[in-house]
């Protein structure tokens, strides 16, 4: 990991998180994987936002960890979940960045989902 670069957000590569205002409610294949009010939204350049979700409002009995892992310069390794219910298609569905760089620190302790392998990120 010592090899990996660290880049601090910038004017040319800038990251936002924000309260998201609604609440957010994640299903798969007919169960609630999340329901949350205190979701934060995180915009990263001209990317589109992502909505990361506690942990704690997560059914964490339906989620399966995962080996998969990814890095970003910006955020840090992330760790992947799987959600079982949703099959092949479900797999490493959910990222998070359990040990954030301190420019994002406000995702720690979250969760984002992919929104093709789940059947609807709903927000309300």
């Amino acid at each position: 990991m010592a090899d990996r670069q660290v880049i601090v957000p910038g004017p040319d590569h800038p990251i936002t998180i924000e309260p998201n205002p609604s609440r957010v409610v994640v299903t798969v294949a007919g169960k609630v994987v999340a329901d949350s009010s205190n979701a934060v939204l995180l915009r990263e350049a001209s990317y589109p936002g992502v909505v990361y979700i506690p942990r704690q409002d997560v059914d964490t009995t339906l989620i399966e960890r995962t080996e998969h892992t990814s890095w970003c310069p910006y955020k840090g390794e992330a760790s992947y979940y799987s959600i079982p219910a949703g099959g092949d298609r479900s797999a490493n569905a959910i990222w998070t960045y359990e040990t954030p760089h301190d420019a994002v620190a406000e995702i720690k302790d979250h969760v984002a989902f992919y929104p093709d392998r789940v059947d609807s990120i709903d927000v309300s």
